[in-house]
């Protein structure tokens, strides 16, 4: 196997500065746990804030896109950091139920502003046949960083709940500062020359089928995901265990997601077509549920949690880099914020569907659900998945699912 291509100083400097990020990131998965405790609120109630942060993703999302064009991507990654780091401080703070909740529903709007920029930048600053390296890598940093934001939540939620929200605004700070000092000023170009460039009447992600298909398959892992995030916690607690268990399964998962790197790159996997590397993903996801679903001990859930992990880590490199790929010149911005609408829609269904799930059922259907879903959503792959996807011209026809 050859020696790697080195990634761009840009996508380098990147991808530290979202590693220091990330070794704050572990305060979202408590906040119904905050609400239920802390608030004395009930499950529903817990639920219905978290719905309510994912519902606010959405718009924060396509601002994101849209701002990465019109105002440069480095300003719009330090509006999102900074503005993370107020309503996390916010949270922190909140003496009631009612500004807790607004302190989410802003955390929310601030929460996806960075991400259509980071990934453009990662996106078009590589060739297409090593975007797949390149997002699995991005994945493996943010893993690396959760594998001390893992321990951190452990030691920092066993004191009090409220330290988490603080510790992770200041990783954003100190992220927002790293990309100040590290990436190109913003040079935007004229309105007129810009709205030449990127083809604006042209690029409608909204009207690509192949984009479409891969936003609702997409949305239904986000779900899935989101419950091992958001509900996870809570369902600890249910079993009787504590909530700061969820920092050890995350450092786990974050772990396996570093060491089985090199998998990616093995002969094998990147001769997969990305149908079939989807399928057995979502295998590997299915089995892991499974694992939480029937496991009653620490040891059985870290398991559980690294198998669920290796599923993780084969989606994110190819869902990315096919969007990537799918987009038109011009456009990678809009089709990536687009994609990325998944996570919201999942960020706003999945507490409602996880604590409801859990309330009324309890952990061994919650799981077992999720596990049945994935399997499901691997079957779908093979029959709606572009198998291959070329970056198109601005008027090139799409692609038909299943083209390979």
């Amino acid at each position: 196997m050859s020696r790697p291509e080195p990634l761009p100083r840009s996508v380098r400097l990147l991808l530290l500065a979202r590693f220091v990020n990330r070794l704050g990131a572990f305060s979202l998965p408590f906040l119904t746990a905050l609400i239920s405790t802390g608030r004395g609120a009930s499950l529903t109630v817990a639920g219905l804030v978290s719905a309510a942060f994912g519902l606010a993703t959405i718009p924060s999302r396509l601002a994101g896109g849209r701002l990465a064009d019109r105002v440069g991507r480095r300003t719009t990654i330090l509006l999102g950091l900074c503005g993370c780091a107020a309503a996390q401080l916010a949270i922190a703070a909140s003496t009631s139920l009612a500004w807790t909740i607004a302190a989410a529903v802003l955390l929310g709007l601030a929460f996806e502003l960075y991400e259509p920029p980071s990934q453009a930048i990662l996106g078009e600053s590589v060739p297409a046949r090593h975007r797949v390296r390149a997002f699995s890598l991005f994945s493996a940093v943010l893993a690396a960083g959760g594998i001390g934001a893992g321990l951190l939540a452990a030691l920092l939620a066993g004191r009090s709940l409220r330290w988490l929200f603080v510790a992770d605004a200041a990783t954003c700070l100190a992220c927002a500062l790293l990309i100040r000092l590290a990436l190109p000023r913003d040079r935007p170009a004229p309105p007129a020359a810009a709205s030449s460039e990127r083809g604006d009447a042209a690029v409608r992600p909204l009207r690509d089928r192949a984009l479409l298909v891969a936003l609702a398959t997409g949305t239904a892992y986000a779900l899935i995901n989101q419950q091992t995030v958001l509900t996870l916690p809570l369902a600890l607690v249910h079993q009787g265990r504590p909530a700061a268990d969820a920092g050890l399964l995350f450092t786990a998962a974050a772990a396996t997601n570093v060491l089985a790197q090199p998998l990616v790159r093995l002969p094998w996997t990147t001769r997969l077509a990305t149908p079939v590397a989807l399928a057995l993903a979502h295998l590997l996801l299915a089995v892991g549920l499974t694992g939480y679903a029937l496991a009653r001990t620490l040891p059985a859930l870290l398991a559980s949690a690294a198998v669920w992990s290796l599923g993780d880590l084969l989606v994110m490199g190819r869902i990315y880099a096919l969007v990537t790929d799918l987009a038109p010149s011009g456009g990678t911005g809009r089709y990536l914020a687009v994609f990325g609408l998944s996570w919201g829609f999942a960020a706003t269904l999945a507490p409602v569907l996880g604590t409801q799930l859990l309330g009324h059922a309890g952990t061994t259907a919650l799981w077992s659900a999720m596990a049945a879903l994935c399997l499901l959503l691997g079957a779908l792959h093979l029959g709606v998945t572009p198998g291959r996807a070329v970056r198109r011209g601005i008027n090139s026809p799409t692609l038909s699912p299943g083209s390979q």
